[in-house]
């Protein structure tokens, strides 16, 4: 699975990355036994910030991380941060920077310690960089935003002095800065022994290192918070780092808030009521609940903000993976068949209600989607400058099928070339009501043209592996992201080798290889377009190269886009200095968010 690898994209809960839809509304997973005003009377006197997630963390380890929701906004910061509002580049752990053609020279700030109270220095950077990010034998997602080129070639990281450390590309990168001063940097002194040890069945220790089992308390880090405990099926808190660099005007250590309690919880409708309960100071608001909470504001004390579109690009997608495994293929060859056929996508893009569904899903809020990228950003190709789009028109589905070969029988049933019945199976996380609500309309529209559709909920594990490894389902209901501001973001979603291309996965580190897979042209032809994108420096031209990836992949349809709702949250009036927005999310500013009372 995929996550947006700058560290800005991986910041914060909230804020939606680009990851797999298993997170927010589209999948709960784990009901919280306890309720969360408990908690809170037993912290009375602290100053507290309750929310909820859908879904136990995966890992501590932030390298090896793939899913949302993760623990690390709060607890890792990089070079650089990024304003959530505005998306420009601020100081974090590098106090300044100068860029010369292909080179940066970051400045560390003075006296910078990691959560242990041990030195951070440019040691750490180039530890992190040299040794792990760019490390093969670690499966991460991150190699694929750093690499540069056809080359692949990496950027040089140097040690000047402890306080400066100088970057290098190759050849002209031009999100360089956004990327490398985002990724969160990593403490070498509590890392570098798992590098050069392994364990009993021959792997690194690093791949084993801070899992859900280590105790929260001895993961290091450099962030505003740190981990301070974590109940499975209840709830991670995190507390203050006592190290951390930032202090506001009045010399007081930042962040403001003592104790920040992420409950686990089963479903929106639980995580609801403990929102109206006051159990909660935060709630991510589902449109069909928008008129129910906007009507008790005043009385609940809260307030529902507007953070306008959603990163989230909304699909559906079929597994184009013609490889196989010992002999054993990952699809049906004859279902793969179909799958392969840009027809039979296109037809199913027309076959489906799009607009039905923003208005079952979402009562309308939201706007239809028809790009991977974030609406947001400047390299986004809209309908109205020529994106293609696919209308709700079975007459037109079943003409492509026609065309494509398939035929109908006397029953209305499609079939294909040599007579099979056209099925398949869609599979979603257990409990997304979103996933529920699109697949029993979608199923009704296939019927219209002739296909049976099955609907297949599955955990978010068992669903996350098959996916990512194991390669064995039909077709998905999902969600990433946008990438952000800049589409390089998403270079793992589109690279022919990257780390998460679900409809046609390569292998990843680790795995096992895959015979007989087929890369066609128009995938090539999108990856090597992202590798000039990022190579070209003017933006007028890049715009135009991005543009260019969004025609070909709205031709093609790897992901049948749906629609993305608009980004909404409701907050405790007590809560100040929240800068919400659907690009930095909730809590992207959270070392300067402040709770104005303890009741």
């Amino acid at each position: 699975m995929n996550q947006n690898i700058s560290h800005f994209s991986t910041k914060f809960l909230i804020k939606r990355g680009w990851i797999l839809a298993l997170a927010g509304v589209f999948v709960s997973l784990t009901l919280n036994a306890c309720n969360p005003n408990n908690f809170k009377t037993q912290a009375a006197q602290v100053s507290q910030l309750v929310y909820s997630i859908t879904a136990e963390p995966k890992t501590f380890n932030y390298v090896l991380s793939k899913e949302s929701p993760n623990v690390f906004g709060p607890i890792y910061e990089g070079m650089l941060a990024e304003n959530g509002v505005t998306a420009e580049l601020e100081p974090a752990l590098a106090e300044s920077w100068q860029e010369e053609g292909q080179k940066i020279v970051f400045k560390l700030r003075k006296d910078l310690k990691w959560s242990d109270g041990k030195p951070l220095t440019a040691d750490d950077v180039v530890f992190t960089f040299n040794d792990i990010y760019t490390n093969k034998a670690i499966p991460t997602s991150i190699r694929d935003v750093l690499a540069i080129g056809k080359s692949r070639l990496f950027p040089k990281v140097t040690k000047i002095d402890d306080r400066t450390v100088e970057v290098t590309s190759p050849e002209p990168f031009a999100p360089l800065l956004r990327t490398v001063g985002g990724l969160a940097i990593m403490p070498k002194h509590a890392l570098v022994s798992t590098l050069k040890n392994k364990d009993t069945s021959g792997n690194l220790q690093f791949l084993s290192t801070w899992n859900t089992g280590t105790d929260p308390k001895t993961v290091v880090s450099n962030g505003p918070f740190v981990l301070d405990s974590y109940k499975t099926s209840e709830r991670v808190v995190f507390k203050p780092n006592p190290y951390y660099w930032r202090r506001d005007a009045q010399g007081k250590q930042m962040p403001y808030i003592q104790h920040m309690v992420w409950q686990i919880v089963e479903s929106p409708d639980t995580a609801l009521m403990q929102f109206r309960s006051g159990g909660l100071d935060m709630l991510e608001v589902a449109p069909r609940n928008f008129s129910l909470l906007k009507k008790e504001e005043k009385r609940g004390q809260f307030a529902i903000l507007d953070g306008g579109p959603d990163q989230a690009a909304i699909f559906i997608s079929f597994n184009q993976n013609s490889g196989s495994r010992n002999g054993k293929p990952f699809v049906n060859p004859i279902k793969s068949r179909w799958f392969r056929t840009k027809e039979f996508r296109q037809a199913i893009a027309h076959a489906i209600d799009r607009s039905s569904m923003l208005t079952n899903v979402y009562r309308g809020i939201g706007e239809l989607q028809y790009s991977a990228t974030f609406s947001g950003s400047p390299f986004y190709l809209s309908p109205e400058k020529g994106l293609k789009t696919y209308d709700y028109n079975p007459q037109k589905a079943k003409q492509l099928l026609l065309k494509a070969g398939f035929k109908y029988n006397e029953k209305g049933q499609l079939l294909d070339q040599d007579g099979n019945r056209v099925r398949f199976s869609l599979m979603a996380p257990t409990g997304s009501r979103t996933g529920e609500i699109v697949a029993s309309q979608m199923k009704l529209d296939l019927e219209k043209i002739g296909i049976q559709m099955d609907f297949q909920q599955l955990d978010f594990g068992v669903m996350g592996d098959r996916l990512g490894n194991s390669f064995d389902w039909e077709a998905y209901f999902g969600a990433v992201g946008g990438g952000g501001i800049d589409p390089n973001g998403a270079a793992n979603f589109w690279s022919v080798e990257g780390e998460f291309r679900p409809f046609n996965q390569a292998p990843t580190a680790g795995q096992a290889p895959v015979q007989g897979r087929i890369v066609e042209p128009w995938e090539e032809k999108i990856g090597q377009l992202y590798i000039e994108g990022a190579q070209e420096l003017n933006e007028e031209k890049r715009k135009e190269i991005y543009w260019e990836t969004q025609r070909i992949a709205a031709e093609e349809l790897p992901y049948i886009h749906l629609f993305n709702p608009r980004s909404l949250l409701a907050v405790r009036n007590r809560v100040e200095n929240m800068k919400y927005s659907a690009y930095g999310g909730a809590l992207w500013n959270v070392y300067e968010l402040k709770i104005t009372d303890q009741k």
